[in-house]
């Protein structure tokens, strides 16, 4: 009982929650991108924590050799199924030899579609999240190629008609505020640079991925002190600015040190927002203490929460 892969997409891999509490031994966390499409995915199957397909920029095309429920979410990649459009954020009933298409992203970056009981890939240090550079994970470890098979269960059972209210929770703009805290080396940056941080736009440029997005700006940022740095621990979001003073995000599959001075950290409602951007996007930062940090984050696990409820009530 597979799906099996006619076209991969332009880079779609296998995501869950990401391979938590190995960071001390050099493993990174990995898992999706966007971790509030991907739940919400999960919450409309009424599971959590399960292998989805997360796709990139432009979806795979995928045939079910068995009978199953899917639920797409993220960025609009106009999904058709058996050439007939497949709505979004709701579950959707495929049956044994349906093909689903998933086109080019009309906004937004990545989606994901999730399946009843999950992929039934192996588990890797308690995760089934593709780590692309050590190989493991997901489907042998590396993005889907053309021909692949992936495991699912049989579910027959239709759901009933039922959609994910997402508006309030996520964007797909490609022109975005990113709300930062200072980092740990924030007040070694002069006080010219710390206020460009804020005050000028800063272009994703191609060189952006699933590791991290370098950015580009008309004017580079430059410390007070430039003495060599300890690698120090540093996690998704974190904006670490190298020599060209040209900064870097890092991103799901970041390397758990670094050694660049971290002048800031992006706060982690807004990490979706920024995972759903495409390269040339833009971006504006702005500063915001700890608390509002986690005043924001605490109110929009609270929608999500209430949006779970919610959809459990309609199951």
């Amino acid at each position: 009982m597979t799906i099996v892969v006619l076209k991969p997409g332009f880079f779609s891999t296998i995501q869950d929650a990401g391979r938590i509490g190995q960071q001390q031994y050099g493993v990174i966390v990995s898992g999706a991108m966007d971790q509030l499409s991907y739940e919400i995915a999960n919450t409309l199957l009424n599971q959590s924590g399960t292998a989805a397909i997360e796709m990139t920029l432009v979806g795979p095309t995928l045939r079910f050799e068995v009978d199953t429920v899917i639920a797409c979410t993220g960025a609009d990649f106009s999904p058709l199924l058996n050439d007939a459009p497949c709505p979004m954020w709701q579950p959707v009933t495929v049956k044994a030899g349906s093909v689903l298409k998933c086109q080019a992203a009309k906004q937004g970056a990545r989606g994901y579609i999730a399946f009843k009981h999950g992929i039934q890939v192996p588990e890797v240090l308690g995760s089934r999240s593709t780590y692309l550079r050590a190989q493991i994970g997901g489907f042998k470890g590396r993005a889907l190629q053309k021909g692949d098979q992936l495991p699912i269960k049989l579910h027959s059972e239709v759901p009933r008609k039922y959609s994910a209210n997402y508006k309030s929770l996520l964007s797909f703009s490609n022109s975005v505020t990113i709300r930062i805290a200072v980092g740990t080396e924030w007040y070694s940056f002069t006080e010219n640079s710390k206020q460009t941080l804020t005050s000028i736009p800063y272009t994703v440029t191609k060189d952006a991925d699933r590791m991290g997005y370098r950015l580009e700006s008309h004017s580079a940022l430059e410390r007070v002190v430039k003495e060599d740095l300890i690698s120090e621990a540093v996690t998704f979001g974190t904006i670490q600015v190298p020599p060209n003073g040209q900064p870097i995000i890092l991103m799901a599959d970041r390397q758990t040190t670094g050694g660049y001075p971290k002048i800031a950290q992006v706060i982690k409602a807004d990490l979706p927002k920024l995972a759903q951007l495409q390269p040339m996007s833009t971006i504006h930062f702005e500063i915001v203490s700890l608390e509002e940090a986690q005043k924001i984050y605490l109110q929009q696990q609270q929608q999500l929460a209430f949006m779970k409820t919610a959809l459990s009530r309609k199951e």
